[in-house]
């Protein structure tokens, strides 16, 4: 018995709509079967906190520049800019600041669930750009 494959699926990026997660941090996805696709789009200053995550991670830096903190104390330094990819392992805890503004594409392996179902409470609670910085308004609120 043979088994029928999926019929593949075509996206734009152009024709998805964003999700603002907190102020200064927006998310376009696509999710498979077994793997999830995301733009993420984060303003100069932006934060996302410390977590970790079952899921292998990949980020590739399309536009701007993004430190990355890595390790149990958040040790490790690495500032990925664009045209370069950083790769993160399953459970290795880690925290991002946008340098400047920043398009990012982020690969993950199995999708995250908690970015389906909106339970990213780690992101939503300390996440963005800090009160006073960014583009919001002209006094950067």
């Amino acid at each position: 018995m043979t088994t029928t494959p999926a019929p593949a699926r075509h996206f734009k990026w152009d024709t998805l709509e964003w999700e603002d997660v907190v102020p200064g941090i927006r998310r376009r996805i696509i999710t498979g079967e077994g793997m999830m696709i995301a733009q993420i789009h984060l303003e100069k200053g932006a934060i996302v906190p410390r977590h970790s995550h079952e899921n292998e991670q990949i980020t590739y830096i399309l536009e701007g520049a993004l430190v990355l903190r890595l390790g149990e104390n958040l040790e490790q330094e690495v500032v990925v800019r664009a045209g370069e990819v950083l790769h993160i392992p399953a459970h290795l805890p880690h925290e991002a600041e946008a340098l400047e503004d920043t398009l990012d594409v982020d690969v993950f392996h199995p999708p995250r669930a908690d970015w389906l179902d909106g339970s990213d409470n780690y992101f939503r609670a300390g996440g963005g750009v800090p009160r006073g910085e960014g583009k919001g308004t002209e006094d950067g609120a």
